[in-house]
């Protein structure tokens, strides 16, 4: 049965061979240590703006993928490292030899299937992102008066440190505070006729206003922040609402967040990608060159000319056997006869 993918490895190549498979592996430790730093930074970003997600989004499950994936990129780095290493003393690649297969087989299957699932999250999560900020965001600006509701005590804190980070107001914009009470109860006056009037204007009983938190000030504007009677042309003669960004931040926090977090998603994914493709030819090149040298009896410095494979049959063979064998292996024994009894004898009939 013909070996899959045979390759013809003299000397000089399996040296050229083990040589590129260092300098390979170096480069796949790398990755794989950048993916950890990447998708830990990932992590403590989420940390922060968690509160700002539905809480059925999946996104963190990314970061928790991509930080198995390094730690398995980085450990094959160093396994292919040594192992190549190795193949070209003598001395050290004697101990390999009964250890090297299992490992090409739990990096393939294991480590392999770990990229493979953290590369499709990093494909697919990013896209959930639009609809979770939207909702988490809705939240947030709803319980920011909530300053001493029981679970919602840091929500205004929260919300004021996004606004002054990221530089945006609202959801979308400025006027999505028009829209929410934003001023805790506490802190009105019942009897102020103005705050009665503003109260049962809609049916929801809410104290709404046309003014803003202080954290969506810029303060980079030449001017005094404006806060109140936005809408109001005759209360700021100054103030041109069409051009907002003069004195309040122009975006709104759901852009914002949105692009931060999907133009980390996609530099971790484009890392995962690079990495993919660093251990395919990392374990590759260890495949061939493990088989190589067992053709050769382990021997590093043989001058024959050896064979270098993936698998040492065709798949459909491996197949065949591997079902001829189940099926050996599950055919019952014939029956045997009770022990004290003999065999009955044929009648033999007399000429």
């Amino acid at each position: 049965m013909a070996p899959v993918l045979p390759l013809v490895l003299p000397l000089q190549p399996r040296i050229r061979l083990a040589q590129g498979l260092w300098l390979l592996s170096w480069l796949l430790a790398l990755a794989g240590g950048l993916i950890l730093l990447c998708s830990g930074h990932l992590l403590v970003q989420l940390r922060h703006l968690g509160t700002f997600l539905a809480p059925s989004c999946q996104f963190p499950v990314l970061p928790q993928a991509a930080l198995a994936a390094g730690a398995v990129a980085l450990g094959t780095g160093i396994v292919g490292v040594g192992a190549s290493q190795a193949s070209l003393n003598a001395a050290l690649y004697p101990p390999w030899r009964g250890v090297l297969g299992p490992l090409l087989v739990a990096g393939t299957a294991g480590g392999g299937g770990v990229l493979v699932v953290a590369l499709g999250l990093a494909l697919a999560l990013p896209g959930s992102l639009d609809e979770a900020l939207e909702e988490g965001l809705v939240t947030a600006l709803a319980h920011y008066k909530d300053t001493e509701v029981p679970g919602h005590c840091q929500a205004k804190r929260l919300v004021d440190e996004l606004q002054l980070r990221y530089h945006c107001c609202g959801r979308h914009g400025y006027k999505d505070w028009f829209g929410v009470q934003w001023v805790s109860s506490r802190y009105l006056d019942p009897s102020d006729q103005d705050v009665v009037d503003r109260i049962q204007s809609n049916v929801e009983g809410l104290y709404l206003t046309d003014g803003v938190p202080f954290s969506c000030c810029n303060p980079h504007s030449p001017r005094p922040c404006l806060q109140n009677r936005l809408s109001d042309s005759y209360a700021h003669p100054l103030f041109d609402p069409r051009q907002p960004n003069q004195n309040l931040w122009a975006q709104g926090c759901h852009e914002v967040l949105l692009e931060h977090l999907q133009d980390l998603a996609g530099t971790l994914g484009s890392m995962l990608a690079v990495t993919f493709l660093l251990q395919a030819l990392v374990l590759l090149g260890l495949r061939y060159l493990q088989t190589a040298l067992e053709g050769l009896g382990g021997v590093i410095d043989g001058e024959g000319k050896t064979q270098g494979y993936l698998f040492p049959s065709g798949l459909k063979d491996m197949l065949k056997t591997a079902w001829l064998q189940g099926g050996v292996a599950c055919r019952p024994a014939p029956e045997e006869a009770p022990p004290g009894e003999a065999p009955p004898k044929e009648d033999l009939s007399e000429a």
